[in-house]
């Protein structure tokens, strides 16, 4: 595996594309992207699968905050979820195909798997395959994350050669109700990463002052920040953070 390029230092990170839905660029939908492209940032979005096993450019679980549409994105297939059309736009959910083909390597990709089954347990597998195998030939700065470690570690052999990070956070009960106390103090604390053969965190903003970070750095580790939402916000980020994943605001590009 090798680490993360520099412009995933460099350039700020678009936080689900540079998505403004009142100008008809919904959160991690095409528009959003070409937006990011052609301001020069770097892209995070995140993954969800289809019924019939394809990786699928969505945030949520439910369909209904962002398409209108009702039920979980995996009672679906592709092609229905891709004519369903983003609040605030005229076009459907895309592929991670799609996507790829849209990049296609002009700017950092960062992806985020989302965990399919609520409680962080290890995964059947089969959005980390769809992922390696849209991943196959793409020539790029990508780098895979998520905030399942089980995730992370099933990519390691679907995709060795890839960057891999873990999404990081203090895990609060009222964000998490699925979890168990035990496992949020377990994800907490960030235990998975050598297990994981990450390189990388994108850690939460709200947890900056975790001493596991610096440990981290102190190894080697690269830290990306999430959610930046303020100028303000991102000068207390980069205090610790490499980079910062960002939205809401046009974040400066270093020269």
């Amino acid at each position: 595996m090798t680490g993360l390029s520099a412009d995933f230092r460099r350039l700020p990170i678009a936080h689900r594309a540079l998505h403004d839905q009142a100008n008809g660029r919904p959160e991690n939908s095409c528009a959003a992207i070409r937006a990011a492209i052609a301001a020069g940032y770097g892209i995070e979005i995140d993954l969800q699968l289809s019924r019939d096993g394809v990786a699928m450019v969505f945030h949520d679980y439910d369909l209904a905050r962002l398409t209108g549409g009702k039920g979980p994105i995996r009672q679906r297939d592709a092609a229905e979820l891709s004519q369903l059309i983003l609040a605030g736009s005229n076009e459907g959910i895309p592929t991670l195909s799609r996507v790829l083909h849209l990049v296609a390597g002009q700017v950092p990709l960062l992806i985020e798997l989302k965990d399919q089954h609520g409680r962080m347990g290890v995964t059947d597998g089969r959005l980390e395959r769809a992922v390696a195998r849209d991943l196959e030939g793409y020539r790029g700065p990508v780098a895979l994350m998520s905030f399942n470690p089980n995730s992370v570690v099933e990519l390691a052999v679907l995709a060795p050669k890839l960057p891999r990070g873990l999404v990081t956070e203090h895990y609060p009960q009222e964000d998490w109700p699925l979890l168990t106390p035990e496992i949020r103090a377990h994800l907490r604390a960030i235990p998975d990463y050598e297990r994981a053969g990450a390189c990388f965190v994108s850690h939460s903003i709200r947890d900056l002052d975790n001493p596991r970070l610096a440990e981290l750095k102190a190894q080697g580790a690269d830290v990306l920040c999430w959610t930046v939402r303020s100028p303000a916000q991102e000068r207390q980020a980069r205090l610790v953070a490499d980079n910062i994943t960002f939205e809401n605001y046009l974040a400066d590009i270093p020269s």
